[in-house]
């Protein structure tokens, strides 16, 4: 009877945890047709738009052709009658000149006079022709228009496809996908060999009870703990969750969506406990980790217990780039394709008669942290607060290129 129970018992932890994964797994389902019945209705919208912006640029074309067409044609037209009118004008002087009686000299003078001075006659003018058959450019201009196009949608394809982004072929490394990036000016240097666009998924078996995942992008975090399995590196005291992909050498760059609420990114040292305690467990307020926080109010930025706070406005896309060979972390803030640096953290000296408890903190232990192999992190401060990873902006990523 005692294995019975067991076992009945064993059956219904398993009916339980089922029960929340189903729960989870119809909300990814949800999730999943939500967005691409979402991304479908804005693809359909973008190619309206394009077929109109067509439309429109082949009756503009096409009227371009017929004013050049009907200008040029009347002044061919009328250069033409006229003389169609003077050649017959002039056959017929000659004609009546030929038909003049030998001996029937005064006719004859008559005739002859009404030929010279229809031959006296001024000339039409000789038509300009200024614009001289300009309309025949649109073929050209149209072929370089369905020329660009096919070469964008080709691009664009393959870049759906992770085929290549900017010209550069995409490299798989053990840390994720990356591909080659030139060295930088406004932000920190890196090397052409070093890698970027890193591709994060998140780790479930870090997760807190209190974070429900969305797949391997989302996260979400809940009032009912969720009844994950045990795990040495799950979190138990902060609200927090890891990327699966380790960052050891190189240079790495990632965005992430802040959906709702008050949410901390960073990254944290491999090493780090995850049963610290809540004060001590949580990104940046310890030597093992740093974060940018966003506390409802502002951005603020984190290390080793001390604070920075920034004065930018509030972005909902936080792009993250670590570089190793930098020892440096920037937090970028991402709107319209265009990247505002919130902050860097970086041991740097100080200027004469300057003094910054943060910077000065940065300068002894930030150092250090490289010493470590790190992973992204996550920290859903608030209930409810949300957030998504990527995807990556093509256009940040090649900013950081060019950089």
């Amino acid at each position: 009877q005692a294995q019975q129970a067991k076992f009945l018992s064993d059956v219904e932890n398993e009916l339980e945890e089922l029960a929340v994964t189903i729960a989870q797994a119809k909300k990814m389902v949800e999730l999943i047709k939500g967005a691409a019945a979402k991304e479908r209705e804005r693809v359909e919208k973008y190619f309206a738009e394009a077929s109109e912006v067509l439309a429109t640029f082949q009756k503009e074309v096409a009227g371009f052709i017929e004013d050049g067409e009907r200008s040029m044609l009347g002044e061919a037209e009328a250069d033409l009658r006229w003389k169609e009118e003077r050649r017959a004008k002039l056959a017929q002087c000659k004609q009546n000149l030929e038909n003049v009686p030998s001996n029937d000299t005064i006719y004859f003078l008559q005739e002859f006079q009404a030929l010279k001075v229809a031959m006296e006659e001024n000339l039409s003018p000789t038509p300009s022709f200024q614009n001289e058959l300009n309309f025949t450019k649109c073929t050209q201009a149209v072929g370089a228009m369905k020329d660009v196009l096919s070469a964008a949608c080709k691009n664009q394809w393959d870049h759906l496809q992770g085929k290549e982004m900017d010209g550069l072929s995409y490299q798989e490394t053990d840390e994720g996908l990356c591909s080659p990036s030139p060295s930088a000016q406004t932000s920190p240097r890196h090397p052409p060999s070093s890698p970027l666009a890193f591709i994060i998924d998140l780790d479930s078996d870090t997760a807190d009870k209190f974070i429900q995942l969305f797949g391997t992008k989302g996260a979400k975090r809940v009032l009912c703990p969720i009844p994950y399995p045990q795990s040495p590196t799950r979190f138990i005291n902060c609200e927090q969750v890891l990327g699966e992909n380790l960052m050891n050498r190189g240079n790495y760059y990632w965005e992430v969506e802040l959906i709702d609420g008050w949410v901390s990114i960073g990254v944290v040292a491999e090493d780090f406990n995850p049963w610290e305690a809540y004060n001590r467990g949580r990104l940046g307020r310890n030597d093992k980790s740093c974060c940018l926080q966003w506390n409802g109010e502002n951005f603020v930025a984190w290390f080793g217990g001390f604070e920075s706070v920034i004065q930018q406005p509030f972005f909902h896309t936080i792009g993250v780039f670590l570089e190793y060979s930098e020892k440096a972390v920037t937090f970028y803030g991402v709107k319209d394709s265009k990247m505002t640096c919130l902050r860097q953290l970086k041991a740097s000296h100080f200027t004469k008669g300057q003094f910054d408890l943060f910077q000065n903190k940065i300068n002894h232990q930030f150092p250090s942290l490289f010493s470590c192999r790190l992973k992204p992190a996550f920290f859903l401060e608030s209930v409810d607060a949300h957030l998504q990873i990527g995807p990556l902006k093509k256009d940040c990523v090649s900013v950081l290129k060019r950089r």
